[in-house]
Parts: structure tokens; sequence; C-alpha cells
């Protein structure tokens, strides 16, 4: 069995969380170390077939020599006997989508001489290869498969035809000039440079092949030029109808996203929620086709803000807001067949759960456990398949009854793996933070823990700041990892932190610092109130605005002997410059909010920066630009305050190379324990 040491305390409120690996999983030898995340299989979004047959997922793998990732398409037959992969190794393959008999899979790949990805068909009745159903050359994303027709997204020049696009393309690789220009926002998306030349719209073609079809184009309206996805769009059962997110108004800076609906092959768009000040997202038509499901918020500049589930009639175009006294927001939800009820994956309390929502009553009722499910996919039986992890294991491919919530493994990728790995146990702890509200924390073990002992401490800040820490695997910032060097570590879900209402999330807009800074700093007050914690071995760390809020606390008075921070945006100021800057309209801008700017900035406490700080950063990081991380190691070294800069030329705002993470896990490991020595004293 794999090993486990709980810790209880009395007084405190404690939820365990023990997730058994395997019954027969041998006695373990050997920690989880960064070399055995990267040997871990991977697996993406599931899509089942309409008669329930076929369940395909992405599963991806790395290479260390190579030093990249590799996905291949499995097929699992629901009792986890006879999985195979169906495409080969080396290979770009993603999304794939069944057609409406289930008889054969779509997806998308760059294959040979593609320049760019193209949909190829799969069918499923026996051998056979892949035929290329496109060639589009500026590829397609965002793929649907509905009636006789595959649709698909493509980032195109819209005054040109698709020969001259060709063209355009092989004229800008070959230009000697490498100058971009641009006239209005927006010019970069996290870790790429926008060309406003550009425009992605939707388009069609016959499953048998045949000419391509414009369908937005005609419309007048493009999708948002920043990010688009198959959720970006949906397609009426009948093909009659096309519903998609665009924007709703001329300003690029404040963009609001609106719903369009129209008649494919029609020549216009009807605005379907311009009342609304914030986004509409995510339409998806019933498979009756008689209502259109989108989600709804309505704080302007506010990502974490609740996203509501909403009903349009298609017919009288009435709109309900089913889940209005609802909580929580709604996301990967996914109609019933019978077009009576939906399954989401809801961010609940830091869990992720698949819940019910009945699409009369708007009731929600929890299915699943309260640990991790996502990507829930209903084939037309009512048959549910889903990924499910902890912070135990990767994701794995489930089978979930929907009338009981049991669910069924349908593979063992991992387990051969992690049979001998000695993991530490982790609970969710609830302690008293800003003004005495509970804060929930997720409290990690090392292996071998013995509550008799001293143990360091490793505090972990989690980004977002709206991203809750959930009973997932996290690969880039894995406690069990970090717990496995010797240390305590935890994650404070502190004020902000999305999951636990709308009211928590929105409480540190626009004082980003003072109330998560009370959480985080409460944070080490209960674990210096812990007989197995020395206080004088704590340190901290975190990115993105966890880097914020750990830059934050390195001009305060605090408990850590080192820090980490990573993608930290530290000066407000200069974060105008990137892809998602501060919003105006939760912030206001800062000539005309000084004081407020003045008040959250890390870089007005730079006379009190004194603790031996690890910073890093990626050059391609368009969403904290790596001159925040420059900025920071210049102004300690400025101080002389003991620090080191790790920078990454080819990583954007998270590390996702293989050979790059073990560096960074191996540099974290260096420093954390030249100043908090690991291990039970």
């Amino acid at each position: 069995m794999i090993r486990r040491h709980l810790v209880k305390k009395a007084g405190i409120i404690l939820l365990s969380l023990l997730m058994p690996l395997s019954t027969a999983f041998a006695e373990a030898s050997k920690p989880l170390s960064v070399e055995l995340l990267w040997q871990l299989k991977r697996i993406g979004s599931p899509v089942v077939s309409s008669t329930g047959e076929h369940i395909i997922a992405p599963v991806t793998e790395y290479d260390l020599k190579e030093d990249k990732g590799s996905t291949q398409l499995w097929r699992f037959d629901g009792e986890g006997k006879n999985n195979r992969a169906i495409t080969a190794k080396g290979l770009k393959v993603s999304e794939p989508v069944f057609s409406p008999d289930g008889k054969t899979l779509a997806f998308i790949s760059e294959r040979n001489d593609d320049d760019a990805g193209q949909i190829y068909l799969l069918p499923m009745d026996g051998p056979g290869e892949a035929s290329k159903l496109t060639d589009i050359p500026t590829g397609v994303n965002g793929i649907k498969w509905v009636g006789k027709h595959l649709y698909f997204i493509s980032n195109i020049f819209p005054e040109q035809n698709w020969e001259q696009m060709k063209a355009q393309l092989k004229t800008d690789k070959d230009n000697k000039v490498s100058a971009r220009q641009w006239n209005a926002l927006p010019y970069s998306q996290f870790d790429h440079w926008l060309d406003e030349r550009r425009q992605a719209h939707v388009f069609r073609i016959p499953a048998t092949g045949g000419a391509v079809e414009a369908v937005t184009q005609p419309l007048g309206h493009e999708l948002p030029r920043s990010s688009q996805s198959s959720s970006s769009y949906d397609i009426s059962p009948d093909e009659r109808l096309i519903a998609f997110s665009a924007y709703g108004s001329d300003n690029r800076v404040d963009p609001k996203l609106d719903l369009f609906l129209a008649t494919i092959g029609g020549s216009k768009a009807e605005n379907i929620t311009p009342d609304n000040p914030a986004p509409d997202l995510n339409p998806t038509f019933s498979p009756n086709g008689k209502t259109l499901a989108f989600t709804r918020q309505k704080i302007p500049g506010f990502y974490a803000d609740t996203a509501r589930l909403m009903l349009l009639d298609v017919s009288s175009r009435k709109l309900t807001t089913l889940t209005a006294d609802w909580d929580r927001s709604v996301s990967q939800f996914e109609w019933t067949p019978d077009s009576k009820g939906f399954y989401a994956s809801i961010d609940d309390a830091a869990t992720n759960r698949i819940y019910h929502i009945d699409a009369k009553s708007g009731k929600a009722k929890a299915i699943t456990q309260a640990t991790d499910y996502s990507q829930p996919a209903i084939a037309k039986d009512g048959q549910l398949i889903a990924t499910n992890q902890s912070f135990l294991y990767p994701a794995r491919l489930v089978s979930i009854n929907p009338r009981n919530g049991k669910t069924e493994r349908l593979e063992q990728f991992n387990d051969e793996i992690l049979k001998d790995v000695d993991l530490g146990t982790y609970e969710s702890v609830t302690y008293k933070g800003y003004q005495g509200q509970d804060i929930q924390m997720w409290v990690h073990y090392p292996p071998g823990f013995d509550r008799s002992k001293k143990y360091p401490l490793f505090m972990l800040i989690h980004g977002g700041p709206h991203n809750a820490i959930s009973d997932g695997f996290h690969f880039r910032w894995n406690a069990q990892t970090f717990a496995s060097w010797g240390y305590v570590t935890a994650w404070p879900n502190f004020h902000g932190s999305s999951g636990f209402g709308q009211e928590f999330a929105d409480a540190i807009n626009p004082d980003w610092k003072n109330k998560s800074l009370e959480d985080a700093l409460k944070a080490a007050d209960w674990f210096k109130q812990q007989s197995w914690i020395d206080s004088e071995r704590m340190v901290a760390g975190g990115a993105s605005y966890g880097g914020y809020l750990t830059s934050i606390i390195l001009g305060q008075p605090h408990p850590f002997k080192a820090l980490l921070i990573h993608a930290a945006v530290y000066d407000m100021y200069s974060q105008m410059s990137a892809d998602f800057a501060v919003h105006s309209t939760r912030f206001g801008n800062y000539w005309d909010n000084p004081e407020l700017y003045k008040a959250i900035s890390p870089h007005y406490f730079a006379a009190n920066f004194n603790t031996p700080t690890l910073v890093s950063h990626g050059q391609l990081d368009y969403r904290v630009p790596v001159g925040q991380g420059f900025e920071l190691f210049r102004t300690l070294q400025t101080r002389n305050v003991e620090s080191r800069m790790i920078y990454f030329p080819d990583e954007n705002h998270w590390i996702m190379k293989p050979n790059n993470s073990i560096y960074w896990y191996n540099q974290v490991k260096d420093w954390m324990t030249h100043y908090a020595k690991p291990g039970a004293q």
C-alpha cells in the first residue's frame, strides 16, 4: 500500500481526503520527483460516440531527450481491457469529435506537408488510415460535426481567397522585415503576437468533401481575435442556425463580448445580448434545437464574476436566468440527451464536482464526490464520461453513474510508475484569516511524517488571483513533489479565490493587497501554533498573482526565511503593457487613481526588501511581461539582498518544456533547502 500519515488536531476543522491509488500497489520506496512527473501520461478531454460504443481521449507523454510531448488518440472500450492507441506516435493530434452516427472520428492533425493543422477523418468500424478532409492554408481549430458538415474556425486574411492567403503566408515567411504593426488592441495573447490583418471566422465543409463555405464572414462579425475555440460558437442540430461570440462594440480597450444569432447562409446576425455590459459566452444549442444555453457575467472586466447559466427560447426569444440563486459559476456544461438538463463541472469550495442542473427549475445536485472531476461527455444513452484527479494522482478516465455518482476507471496508465512512489497525506483545514473570516487551506505532509518532530514549511501562493487550488494534480507546482523534499506544504485559498461564492471572489477588487496578504500571514501564524512546524524554517513562493502577493510579502514584516517569485506582477504601472492589463473598469486608470496603484504595487515597498529571493521569468510571457522579473531582480541586487534570477528565453507565463521544468524545480530545491533545511528535526 502507499504509505500515508494523517495528522488530526482537536479544535480544528479537518476534512480528510485520503484517496487510495490502488490496493494492488507495492510498498512504496521512492519520492514523487520532478523527473517522475514528466514520465506520467496526461489524459485530455474525452469524447463519446452518440451510441456510447466508442470513447476517445487524447493522451500525451513526454520525451526528455526530445524535450517535447507527443499526443496520441486512444480508444477505450468501457471495461479497460482493450484500450489502444488509434493514431501513431510523433504526430500532432487534437480536438477529436464524432460524426452524428458515431461511425467516424474527426480530429485535427498536422502531417506530411501540412503547414498548419487540418481536419482528418478516421473510420471506427475497422482498420484503416485517416484521410485528410481540409487543406486550409491558415489552418483550422474549434471543430464541430453537426449534420452533414464539419464546422471549424480559421484565422484568415478577410480580403483574400485561399490561394491568395497561401501566397500571403509564404510572402510573410520570406519577408526580411521583422517589424509588426498595430493600430488598435489587442496586440498579443498569452505567448504570441496577434496579426491585426487577420480575422477569426467560422467555416464549414461537407463531411464527404467539397467546397468550403464561409459562415460568419458574410455576417460582418468576427470572433474575438485574442482567443477562439469550439466553445466560441455552436450550430443548431438542423444546421439552420449559428450562435457565436463576437465583439458587441468598437471598444477594444475593454472589449464587450456579446452573442449573435444568425441563419446559416444569411447576411445578417442578431445581437441577442445587447443590454448586458459584461461577457455572454459558451453558446450551446439543446439537442432538440429549441433552446440556446449560454453563460452570462454581469461585471465588466472581472473574469471571475459568477457565470450564470442562461436559457434562450429560440422561437420566442424569451430569456431566463436558470441559476440566478446559485452562488457558483457554471462551466464545462453539456446538455443531457433529452434536453431536460445539464451536466457541468463546478468549481466548488476547492474541489471540482460534476453537478446535474435541471433545465426547468435550475436545481443543482452534486453527482460526484468532492475531489476533482472535469470535462464531462455524454452519450445518447446517458452514459457519462469524465476525467478525475486528486493531489495524489493525475487525471484518470472514468465512467460515472449519473444516478449515484459511482465511478469506474477506464484505464491504468500511470499505475506502474506510481506503485513504488511514497506519497504523503493531505487534508483540508479551515483557519481564521482576514477579520476572523474562515479560510480554506490544503495542507500536505511529507512521506513518513512524524508529528512528534518538527518540519519546515513551504507555503505555496496560488495565482489568478481568482483561480482557487482544487484537489487536483498540479504538474507545474506539485505540492507532493515539494513535500517529498521534506517540507510540509500548504495552499491557502485566500480572499479572491474562486469557488467560495461571488462576495469572496470579488473581495480583493480593487484592493489586491490587504485581504489576501492578511490571509497568507494568518496561515503562517496558524502553522506556528502547530507543534510539528519549525517556525525558524518557513519559506514561501508563488507565480503570477501568487508572485505578486509574494512580492508584497517581501516588503512587509513576515516570518519567511526565503522566497520564490515566478512571473510576478511587480510594478502595477508596467502591467499596462500586458495582454491582460489591469482593467480600468475595476481599478481605474493609474493616471485617474494614483493612490490606489501606489497602495497596492509591490515596487513601492522596495525599501523594506531584505529576504533572500529567487526570481524566475520567461521571455515569451505576455501575460506578465518579462521586464517585471528583471525589475524586481535589479531592485534586490541594488539593495544587496541575496537573490538569483532564472531567465527562460523560450518559456511563456508557465514553464512548459520538460528539461526547463526539471531545472526550475531543482533550482527551487537548491534555494529553499539552503535557507530552510528540509526534513524532520
